[in-house]
């Protein structure tokens, strides 16, 4: 039988239908979603995938959930046979060993059937508030995975469209928001059951083998693309190294390697040498470390051109088992991206020589989590928790700047909360937020500046920090700087003034201040070549203070 070929015009449409499908899968979870961590914080992500579990389409959410749903899906259909999925099933899992990411990000399977066959799966990622750990929302001295939350292999929340109402009602009793819980899941079911209408109206617009025609086109295009860049990079082995701050129980710093061997069109990246799982959280399973390199990966490999199932069929991610990248029962994952987004870092690094034009130096390279909880005295001694990512600096690269405050590498389009949210939700007043001047690393090209903001507690609260990367700040590149470190004061109302960067469910009283800061991006270039024009306008907006630029590039003028 002659395999149908799809038009060139016709693949192009439906390559932007996949991708539109999966927008409006992340828009009816975001619209429909119950906890601000989503709907305004959107640490979420989904995907359309095909009966294979390869990708047709994503939208814009976390990268660093790149390819982990097509993964996700492979690996139950691995445990349990493609058979176990049935039409009207809904599959929810979070365990860290399969997912690879913390117990708090929850993945939801939906099948899609057409004229009663398995013709894909609409999937999504999402944050939950709170899975049960032994503190609200987070911990950040957790040990153990126990003592993270419930941990989930994968489990049917509906079978053949009927609600597993015992598995439902155990989710809601052991949450500390069970009904925004609840609220949150079906969110992401109605994000599924979005993707299976559209991508059924696209079938039954197309057919199967028009549809599956354009499929293996844009795959063998990707695949093809993929091995022409790399072939491009001289072959060889790249190295890098870097470590974080510690794992949040000790204060030894806990190391990242990594050796990218280029040979022809295939590159195989090995994380030999980096530190054997640790007891505080930062360690993940392997799937997260292989999504995290894909991210890494996309950076400089055609960054333009969206994920499908044949990306990253040239690369290869080795992680030795037991290692913070490939973690074992019973380590404790809460805080896996601090790694991961090291890791991303220094795989630009590694490749700078040989890839001079696209590279960047670091960028600032963690969440710089602060989470607050308690009783909120004005609403009734309501529980609140609010968990916050804050934005830094990314580095410059050789054509120009790097960004101020935008969001890390593995978080993309997350968002920080709108002021006026946070204070409506919270017993928290927030004011001071604004660029943290001279915390871009000197280069001719600036390193983006970090951001700063000021809390005012206006009620008792427990306070959980977790910033990173003071041991490996943001480096520079071709005689760049490195970026300022990261900080936190906390100010009691006696002014008692604490430095600190990691604590878990701290008490702090009614008018307590807490100033964060963020690190900055490292430079690039030799600072003695920064154009005048551009120093003397970096004062003028309070990027840089006159002193830093007399330090660093002679004053102006």
């Amino acid at each position: 039988m002659t395999k149908l070929q799809a038009n060139p015009i016709t693949t192009e449409i439906i390559r932007n239908a996949f991708n539109s499908i999966a927008e409006d899968m992340n828009a009816a979870l975001i619209r429909s979603a119950y906890t601000p961590i989503i709907y305004e914080g959107k640490d979420c992500a989904v995907a359309l995938l095909d009966e294979d579990g390869e990708v047709l389409g994503q939208s814009l959410g976390l990268p660093l959930f790149l390819g982990n749903l097509s993964l996700c899906v492979q690996i139950v259909a691995e445990m349990h046979g493609w058979d176990y999925f049935n039409e009207g099933d809904v599959v929810f899992l979070n365990d860290s060993y399969i997912a690879g990411t913390h117990l708090n990000d929850v993945t939801v399977i939906v099948p899609i059937f057409w004229n009663n066959k398995r013709v894909g799966f609409a999937t999504s990622r999402a944050h939950w508030l709170d899975v049960g750990a032994k503190d609200a929302g987070q911990s950040t001295d957790s040990h153990e995975i126990y003592q993270e939350g419930m941990r989930w292999a994968p489990t049917k929340a509906y079978a053949a469209g009927k609600p597993q109402q015992e598995i439902l009602t155990f989710l809601k009793l052991n949450s500390r928001f069970g009904d925004a819980l609840l609220g949150d899941l079906h969110a992401q079911i109605a994000a599924g059951k979005t993707g299976e209408q559209r991508f059924s109206a696209l079938l039954d617009r197309f057919g199967i083998e028009t549809v599956l025609a354009a499929r293996d086109d844009i795959f063998r295009q990707s695949a093809e693309m993929e091995r022409e860049s790399i072939r491009a990079i001289p072959d060889g082995i790249y190295k890098a190294e870097g470590a974080l701050d510690n794992d949040g129980l000790s204060k030894e710093p806990v190391p990242v390697k990594l050796t990218i061997s280029v040979n022809g069109d295939k590159m195989a990246v090995d994380l030999a040498g980096s530190s054997e799982q640790t007891r505080g959280a930062v360690n993940c399973g392997e799937t997260q470390t292989i999504s995290a390199t894909r991210v890494a990966f996309k950076l400089l490999i055609n960054p333009q051109r969206p994920v499908d199932g044949g990306t990253f069929t040239s690369l290869d991610v080795l992680a030795p088992e037991n290692s913070i990248f490939n973690a074992r029962e019973p380590a404790a994952c809460s805080w896996y991206f601090s790694s991961l987004g090291l890791l991303i870092d220094l795989f630009v690094k590694a490749l700078s020589p040989v890839m001079p034009q696209a590279v960047a130096a670091a960028h600032y390279g963690d969440s710089m989590v602060l989470i607050l909880s308690g009783y909120d005295k004005s609403k009734n001694d309501e529980l609140f928790v609010s968990i916050e990512a804050n934005t830094g600096g990314w580095g410059a690269w050789s054509e120009g700047d790097g960004q101020d405050c935008l969001i890390n590498n593995v978080n993309g389009s997350f968002r920080d909360y709108p002021i006026e949210v946070y204070e409506h939700r919270y017993p928290v007043r927030i004011m001071k937020y604004g660029i943290r001047e001279d915390s871009g690393g000197p280069g001719k090209h600036r390193g983006g500046n970090g951001s700063y903001r000021e809390y005012h507690l206006t009620n008792d609260a427990n306070m959980s920090l977790w910033f990173e990367r003071a041991h490996t700040t943001a480096w520079g590149l071709e005689g760049g700087h490195a970026g300022k470190a990261p900080e936190v004061n906390v100010i009691s109302p006696d002014n008692t003034e604490k430095s600190l960067m990691k604590t878990n469910a701290m008490p702090l009283k009614a008018g307590t201040i807490i100033l964060t800061k963020t690190g900055g991006g490292g430079g690039y270039g030799d600072p003695a070549e920064r154009d005048a024009t551009q120093i003397a306008k970096d004062i003028e907006n309070s990027h840089v203070s006159e002193s830093f630029a007399k330090e660093f590039y002679g004053g102006v003028g």
